[in-house]
């Protein structure tokens, strides 16, 4: 068989193409630029969530704690405020797509946890049982203030997790500080002593 001399040429070029490496770092960096994206971007996006999750948790206790520490409270003026007090923890992050709900809990005699009264996103139903209450804050005629937060958290790229958004969530429980429960709208002025709290 003879050999031609495009073939010869054919050889030496493979060869020649075999042992040249000017291209390597280019062909390395194309083949690990998808996955060095990915990891940069899933941490920036995971790294932001989790700071956004951190401030869904400070809003759930300060609403939670600014209600707690009131002998009463009116749903025109001060839970408005309360509401605006706990969105301004976001900062910086967009206040936008936040869901509050407080609502005042009471325990009754036979340790059956009852909603008294509820104001925000979406408030319970007064009188509708609470089943959700933690054991050791079921204690018979008492008063609990649970506050639910929650927040769709959009990344900025979205890259690596849902353009579209993720739900934050978080509530927080606390007893009333000043008085055994946390008046709901109460005539105004209130009386000396205050009146009784209601039970439902």
């Amino acid at each position: 068989m003879t050999i031609t001399p495009e073939w010869l040429r054919a050889r030496a070029l493979a060869a020649a193409l075999l042992k040249n490496t000017s291209g390597l770092a280019a062909v390395e960096f194309a083949m690990i630029l998808p996955i060095m994206l990915v990891l940069f971007f899933g941490t920036v996006e995971m790294s932001n969530g989790v700071a956004v999750y951190r401030k869904v948790t400070l809003m759930a206790h300060t609403l939670s704690d600014l209600t707690s520490q009131s002998q009463e409270v009116q749903s025109a003026t001060d839970l408005p405020n309360f509401f605006a007090a706990s969105t301004g923890v976001m900062t910086p992050y967009s206040a936008a797509p936040i869901s509050q709900t407080i609502t005042e809990i009471w325990v009754n005699p036979s340790g059956q946890a009852r909603v008294q009264w509820s104001n925000g996103s979406a408030p319970l139903t007064p009188g509708n049982t609470f089943p959700n209450l933690p054991a050791n804050l079921a204690v018979p005629n008492s008063y609990v203030i649970f506050s639910q937060v929650s927040y769709l958290y959009k990344p900025a790229v979205g890259y690596v997790m849902s353009s579209a958004g993720v739900t934050l969530s978080d509530f927080a429980y606390t007893r009333p500080r000043q008085s055994t429960c946390v008046l709901y709208n109460p005539p105004m002025p209130i009386s000396t002593p205050p009146p009784a709290c209601p039970t439902l």
